[in-house]
Order: structure tokens, then sequence, then C-alpha cells
């Protein structure tokens, strides 16, 4: 795989304090992230997500995939997903992540937002399923789209953009001190698919 660099510092945390994200930038060129966006799009089981709010089933018009090493279940939302077999492509790009990253993932969960009408409410990725203070690695394809970063005590926010074929870490203490959310916006007309590789526990 042709992966590129560019002058952006990975070591550099976009956070100032309580925890740590580094932002790599496109890790693909464009024609291997173009690549991905088709694969991942047509072969990902993609459903529409659901949630219990308040009492209430709600079906979202986001879609989200859950594969793993094994058939681990994922509660969030007051809903459980048991995780699939990983594709070839979800684990020729687990392979970068994990040399970028430095770490091993087991698990992925996949989001597709069909514009920028969908997005995510502020939350933070601290289900007890999942390795304490271990590393989430976010792969993005698609649509560029803000993705902001709150304070849980301060309420200062970090925004930053992420683009086709980029790659951001959240690590340390992030998920403890911080919320992060990808706003909508009535700008984005394409879809963006988001691939966040975890260690759950085993």
């Amino acid at each position: 795989m042709d992966l590129f660099s560019q002058s952006i510092q990975e070591n550099h945390n976009l956070l100032p304090y309580d925890g740590t994200v580094n932002y790599f930038g496109q890790v693909f060129d464009l024609p291997l992230a173009d690549h991905y966006y088709e694969v991942l799009m047509h072969s990902i089981e993609w459903k529409n997500d659901e949630a219990f709010v308040m009492g209430k089933h709600i079906i979202t018009k986001r879609k989200v995939a859950w594969y793993g090493d094994e058939s681990y279940p994922y509660t969030y939302s007051n809903t459980t997903k048991v995780a699939l077999p990983w594709t070839t492509a979800l684990l020729e790009l687990k392979k970068v992540v994990e040399e970028k990253t430095d770490s091993i993932y087991n698990s992925c969960l996949l989001n597709l937002y069909n514009n920028g009408s969908e997005g995510m409410a502020y939350h933070s990725d601290d289900e007890k399923t999942l390795a304490k203070h271990s590393p989430i690695a976010s792969l993005s394809f698609g649509a560029e789209r803000r993705f902001l970063f709150k304070h849980k005590q301060t309420k200062e926010t970090i925004t930053t953009h992420l683009s086709h074929g980029s790659l951001l870490l959240m690590k340390d203490e992030t998920q403890v001190n911080w919320l992060h959310r990808l706003p909508t916006t009535t700008k984005i007309l394409k879809p963006r698919i988001n691939l966040t590789f975890r260690q759950m526990l085993v």
C-alpha cells in the first residue's frame, strides 16, 4: 500500500489538558482512499442504528456495523450488537491503523452518515466493555466533517476537521474528561464513513 505523509505533527496533542488526541491527517493517497470508500460502502453489512431513549425505540437514518476478532457483544443506548467476522478490507485497514498508532485493536464500530444532516451528539466512548484508557483510532472516508471535543468540567471546546482518508487517535484519559461530537450541517450533501477501532475486554 502506498501511504503518504503530510507536514502534520502526528505527535501534537489537539487537547490542551486531561487527555491526548493526535491527528495524523490523510494516511491514504486519494486513489486508495476512494477505493476503500467504495469497498466499505458496498461490502459492509450496514443497518440503521437503534436506541432506546426515555422508553422510546428510535431508529436512526445513520447506519452502523460492528466487527471483531470474536462475536463480542457491544451495548450502548440500551441496545446490544454482536460483532461480525472481519472482512478482508477491514483487516487491511486495521493493519495500517495498528502500524500508525503502535497499538493493537480487536474490534471496529463503523458509522455511515448519508449527508450532513446526520451527526452524533456529545458523548464519550467509555463503556465498561472497553479496556480502560485504551486508544480508539478513527478512520474517515468520504465527506470532510467538523469534529468537536468539549471538556466535561471546564466546557472548553476544541474543533478539528476530519478529511477523506484521515486518521485520528484518542487515548489516555480522553474519554474520562472529554466529550466528542459530529455536528450536523446543511452544507454537506455527500456520505461519510467512519471506522473506530477499539480494544474490547476479553
